[in-house]
């Protein structure tokens, strides 16, 4: 890969936005129905960035080919060692390699903010997904039967896990 990953500002929510959009739209992938705006996504990097959390975009030259991000597992402060982590690539960019070299970043920025565990949630089926999370060592921790409506269909959830 030629891509280059590296911390995303604000800025770069225009570039975001319809990546994200087109798996709120075409897929089951994220549970959000409603398109998201350039300001709500500015608002997500900004709050990811004042949680002291990661959240990277890879280029191709001009071109913003995708995003990963680490986000709070849960608030409570017993958690706080704890994060998600979540990654969407633009669909053209897709079997190439650039998911594992984005996750792979994410992965050590997220040890580098001294947490020790990384859970990765999955609407199932989602077999590309699940080769990206146990091929960097996430381990299958959980599964939740018919917890997501979208597009007239029931789906599941896979949660995996990696201990930093």
């Amino acid at each position: 890969m030629n891509a280059i990953a590296r911390s995303a500002d604000e800025q770069d929510a225009a570039r975001i936005v319809p990546i994200y959009n087109h798996y709120v739209a075409e897929t089951c992938i994220t549970f959000e129905t409603e398109p998201v705006t350039q300001e709500d996504m500015a608002g997500r990097i900004r709050e990811t960035h004042d949680n002291a959390l990661p959240w990277l975009v890879a280029e191709e030259g001009s071109r913003l080919c995708g995003y990963a991000y680490a986000s709070k597992w849960k608030g409570r402060c017993a958690y706080r060692f704890a994060v998600e982590a979540t990654i969407y690539l633009d669909p053209e960019c897709t079997g190439r390699g650039l998911g594992v070299e984005l996750y792979s970043a994410l992965i050590d920025a997220i040890a580098a903010a001294s947490m020790r565990s990384i859970i990765g949630g999955i609407a199932l089926p989602n077999d590309a997904s699940i080769r990206l999370h146990e091929r960097l060592g996430f381990k299958k921790v959980g599964h939740f039967e018919r917890v997501g409506f979208k597009h007239e269909r029931w789906i599941d959830v896979g949660y995996w896990q990696r201990q930093l």
